[in-house]
């Protein structure tokens, strides 16, 4: 038996993201084609989204999204959060190095969850909240190669003091998750990165992924 839906709110969750995959914003005709309603029903549409800063227009009348969309956004970090732990736990006692999940916020990398090893004499302090450029450090570069579909071979991102010196990262890209852009990764306190740790590394940020579905 098929559950009943809103088609009212099946609409206003169209108009997110149809305007969430545009980088330039949307006018009203243009979303009327896209959904294949009246203008007056987008114009509806958009007020109550409005009224909720979820949408906002410019002045040139282009819908796009709006800030409201990110205060929602950040109370999935703690959702996410709890789902990655125990995949993070595992890699980090495994490797003996700090593991941590990364997502893309904006154009940097911020660290969302950390687990540091429990039996290593000593580790790579890293911390929840810890932002950086996408373009370095291996959680961020992870991040780009899934952007650009070079994911295949090795299938993870190595670093060496990009981010703190002396100190090594290895991460691999989650894939496969709707809405979520983001890295798993370890940070060690040597020149090199073992053999073990990049493949190491890929299970559990598929680990994570899984988890996420």
């Amino acid at each position: 038996m098929t559950a009943e839906t809103s088609q009212t709110l099946d609409r206003g969750l169209r108009v997110l993201k149809l305007l969430a995959d545009s980088d330039h914003g949307l006018t009203v005709t243009e979303l009327s084609l896209r959904l294949g309603v009246n203008r007056t029903v987008v114009y509806r549409l958009l007020a109550t989204l409005e009224q909720h800063a979820l949408v906002r227009r410019d002045i040139g009348g282009r819908a796009r999204v709006g800030l409201g969309v990110l205060r929602l956004g950040r109370q999935v970090h703690p959702l996410v959060r709890e789902a990655a732990l125990p995949a993070l736990r595992s890699l980090a006692e495994d490797v003996g190095a700090t593991a941590h999940l990364t997502l893309v916020d904006g154009a940097e990398a911020l660290a969302v969850a950390v687990v540091e090893p429990s039996w290593t004499d000593y580790h790579v302090a890293y911390r929840a909240g810890f932002r950086h450029p996408l373009d370095r450090g291996a959680a961020g570069r992870a991040i780009l190669a899934a952007r650009r579909g070079e994911v295949d071979q090795p299938g993870y991102a190595l670093t060496h003091g990009e981010l703190e010196a002396g100190a090594s990262g290895a991460a691999a890209p989650l894939l496969g998750v709707t809405g979520i852009e983001g890295s798993v990764g370890v940070v060690l306190l040597s020149d090199t990165v073992p053999e073990r740790v990049g493949p190491r590394v890929m299970e559990a940020a598929k680990e994570v992924a899984d988890a996420l579905r």
